[in-house]
């Protein structure tokens, strides 16, 4: 498969079995994993079954996917991953943002350059009407690379979670980001 997309520094493209052990140590970084299981680990059969299993999905309204493994341009290195996926399998109008990238490229500018570069594609390429992300209230710098990508905050809002982890009592936050609003900033 191509390259589903490709940015100044980055490029986007499906997984592969491969990817197993960039998997592994993703979620396994328990600074990674604080604002999504509280920094406990992801075991690697869990990511052999159940992970790397669902993100070759491909849905119907692009038949092409909804979740893509993220490299540098210049030297291919495994950075992390992006979602930019339907909430409907046929239908392309409402797509969720999401992204987890590796330690080592935080505060580089490549989760902004992702997101941007997504959106840009799904406004103009895919039918896309509205953008939503979400994350936990205390993920400021998750909720600065929503900002920065353009997405405005809609609400805050409780999840029914099967464990709290440290900072849920403050929730979870939404923001979004309509194609009239992203045409008229441009």
């Amino acid at each position: 498969m191509v390259n589903f997309l490709e940015s100044d520094r980055l490029v986007l493209r499906a997984f592969t079995a491969a990817d197993t052990e960039h998997l592994a140590a993703l979620d396994n970084d328990p600074e990674v994993m604080r604002f999504l299981t509280g920094g406990r680990p992801t075991h690697r059969e869990t990511i052999e079954t159940r992970v790397l299993p669902r993100l070759p999905h491909d849905y119907p309204c692009w038949r092409t996917r909804g979740y893509w493994a993220a490299q540098e341009r210049t030297t291919g290195a495994f950075l992390g991953w992006f979602e930019f996926r339907p909430w409907e399998e046929h239908s392309p109008a409402v797509v969720e943002l999401g992204y987890r990238l590796r330690r080592a490229a935080w505060g580089r500018g490549y989760a902004t350059e992702g997101a941007r570069a997504l959106i840009h594609k799904g406004f103009t390429e895919m039918a896309v009407e509205r953008v939503t992300a979400n994350t936990m209230a205390v993920n400021t710098r998750s909720r600065r690379v929503m900002e920065k990508s353009g997405l405005s905050f809609v609400r805050t809002f409780t999840g029914d979670w099967p464990e709290a982890i440290e900072g849920s009592e403050h929730g979870e936050v939404e923001y979004e980001l309509t194609r009239s609003e992203w045409e008229r900033r441009r």
